[in-house]
């Protein structure tokens, strides 16, 4: 299944693809209120079912929307920007076995997507680095190391903590026995974090399987938000994370650290922006993490999968 939002440069070659590697099944697509062309450019396609929401729902409740009407004992959940390279049948072999099963990302040249594609469970250290800009300034640094598996070889088979949502399947009462997607991370980043996170959790095994390969763009709807947007909805998600997965006093110490490293990358966007409309999207972002830093976990929005 794949949830869209203006994906119109690349839902017919991930459409296409899926036909033609896993050739009989049926492919839901769940448009989250598109502006563009996406739904005419699969209008005529055989074999999809097509789920037109009139608002933006979020990629977590798209994703319950779809595995709610596709009735399949597995899941295939892929990202707009993906092209499925090979059959898919060793992940439905991985997935009967242990639950869920993650493939190989690459990227067009066909290199693997190291450091995406793969990640550790985020730990207050991580999330901190990743703030601060650390792990950009200093990519080889053992945090990141760690929390993006970089020495892993990619050609191994075998357990993973967090594979991307953008090529992960899943069987069907692993999805009912975690209750779907936590919806309250809207409307993008981290769900699917929390999906793995939970489903270890439960007892369940994600498994690498690196011959299973799809090609990759990467970003293509959250490119298309504002970067003030883009930061304020990602700062979000990541203290909602944080409040669902931390300790009281990491949670903490994670909204600390938004709230300092906001005021340099607020800089950061304006000089390079050339505008000051960072001010306002890194103000909402400081007051969200301010607010939270004084209520603690306790500040969450009541919802499902808690």
């Amino acid at each position: 299944m794949i949830v869209t939002h203006n994906s119109e440069a690349f839902i017919k070659r991930c459409t296409e693809a899926l036909a033609a590697m896993s050739p009989g099944t049926r492919t839901v697509v769940v448009d989250n209120a598109s502006s563009d062309g996406t739904l005419t450019a699969i209008d005529n396609q055989p074999g999809l079912q097509i789920i037109a929401n009139r608002v933006n729902r979020g990629f977590a409740a798209a994703v319950n929307q779809g595995v709610q009407a596709a009735e399949a004992e597995f899941i295939l959940l892929v990202n707009p920007d993906v092209k499925i390279l090979t059959p898919v049948d060793k992940l439905i072999e991985a997935a009967r076995l242990y639950g869920l099963a993650a493939g190989r990302l690459v990227n067009e040249y066909g290199t693997d997507q190291k450091g995406f594609a793969l990640r550790s469970f985020p730990r207050p250290a991580d999330l901190i680095f990743e703030l601060a800009g650390l792990n950009r300034l200093w990519p080889s640094n053992p945090v990141n190391r760690r929390y993006r598996c970089l020495d892993r070889d990619m050609n191994q088979p075998g357990p993973v903590e967090q594979p991307p949502g953008a090529l992960l399947m899943f069987r069907r009462d692993v999805w009912k026995r975690l209750g779907g997607l936590d919806e309250r991370f809207f409307p993008i980043w981290f769900e699917d974090v929390d999906f793995c996170v939970r489903s270890i959790a439960a007892g369940y095994r994600i498994e690498y399987v690196p011959c299973v390969v799809a090609e990759h763009h990467g970003g293509h709807s959250a490119g298309a938000l504002p970067p003030g947007c883009r930061a304020v909805l990602w700062c979000d998600s990541l203290l909602e994370y944080a409040a669902k997965h931390f300790r009281s006093l990491d949670y903490r110490a994670i909204c600390l650290a938004v709230v300092l490293t906001s005021v340099p990358r607020m800089v950061a966007g304006m000089i390079r922006q050339r505008t000051l409309s960072p001010v306002v999207g890194y103000s909402k972002v400081v007051r969200s993490a301010s607010r939270r830093f004084i209520l603690g976990r306790g500040s969450r929005q009541g919802h499902r999968n808690s």
